[in-house]
């Protein structure tokens, strides 16, 4: 497919604002959290604004003509935020006080833990929208926060290392592989919480 995509400079202009908007606001939310409970339920924060290849190898994926039209309407992940916690619970008190904020609008969130993918992926998504302020108007850029245990985001970094190994199709024995993998993950997880839990009757 052709490359039509033009100079995507405003674009991305308007995504790092949004970025950096959002950044401000998680921090501030979580600094919020700690001080009421005494803990910081977050390991680390990752962040990222898609490159014009990642761009334009999604767009391909999903059949779409390489277009700035396409761009708009199909890629919902240009702004990127990883947010990983330590146990599961935590990532449930972290999606309540992100959808607790007054600063951006929810539009979309998948619980892919409760309901994880095919592949086994689970993690939990919420696609807000992030007002930013331009040439004297505000705007709402679209933005993906992936909120997950360390456990689930070590499989997914595994996952994805492993899929650029193939052109195409994935070996099924390779497929089953990751997702025995998730499944171990899971009740890994499973345990921390429970570890969690009795290590809480001691404080």
């Amino acid at each position: 497919m052709k490359d039509e995509l033009g100079d995507i400079t405003e674009i991305q202009l308007k995504c790092d604002f949004a970025l950096q908007t959002l950044l401000t606001e998680l921090n501030v939310l979580i600094k919020e959290y700690e001080f009421k409970n005494k803990v910081n339920p977050v390991e680390h924060i990752k962040s990222r604004i898609k490159t014009r290849d990642s761009i334009v190898k999604k767009l391909i994926r999903k059949g779409y003509p390489v277009d700035k039209e396409n761009l708009i309407n199909h890629i919902h992940d240009m702004v990127g935020v990883r947010i990983v916690c330590s146990f599961l619970s935590d990532v449930y008190d972290i999606v309540k006080i992100i959808k607790n904020s007054n600063l951006y609008q929810i539009k979309k969130e998948d619980d892919f833990i409760k309901n994880p993918k095919e592949s086994g992926y689970s993690s939990y998504h919420l696609n807000v929208l992030v007002p930013i302020h331009l040439n004297g108007r505000v705007e709402m850029v679209e933005a993906e926060i992936q909120i997950r245990t360390m456990a689930m985001d070590f499989w997914a970094s595994l996952d994805h290392k492993i899929k650029y190994k193939f052109e195409g199709e994935m070996p099924e024995e390779v497929k089953q592989e990751i997702y025995n993998c998730s499944y171990e993950v899971k009740q890994l997880d499973a345990k921390m919480y429970r570890l969690n839990e009795i290590m809480n009757k001691y404080k």
